[in-house]
Parts: C-alpha cells; structure tokens; sequence
C-alpha cells in the first residue's frame, strides 16, 4: 500500500497528524485518545497498514 493513501484513509477517519520525525510520523486519533507511528516509507506492507488501523481503532482500508 502506499503511504499517501494510508495517510489520507487516516485523515479521512479523524486522525491527525501529531509531529514528524526523522523515519516515522506520528499520527493520533484524539476522539479514541490513541496515537501510533506510520512510517515514512512509499510502500507500506498490507499487515502493517491493518495494524495502524487497529492501534487508531479505525477501519482497515
């Protein structure tokens, strides 16, 4: 999966991004009081993306 897509299915299920650093972003749902790291690759393996969904408590894309 690429990143952008990740990142726009987070954002279109309320999460915000919270700060960057040097290898990963760190996204946070604040309706869930959860946050996680994305990390800052173009390519996203398919279980990684599932599970920073499930950390955010927002649906699989």
């Amino acid at each position: 999966m690429k990143r952008r897509d990740l990142v726009r299915h987070l954002e279109h299920n309320g999460c915000q991004l919270l700060r960057q650093g040097g290898a990963h972003s760190v996204f946070v749902n604040r309706v869930a009081q959860k946050a996680t790291t994305v990390p800052r690759h173009r390519e996203i393996n398919e279980y990684l993306a599932r599970r920073i969904c499930k950390d955010l408590e927002v649906p699989p894309p």
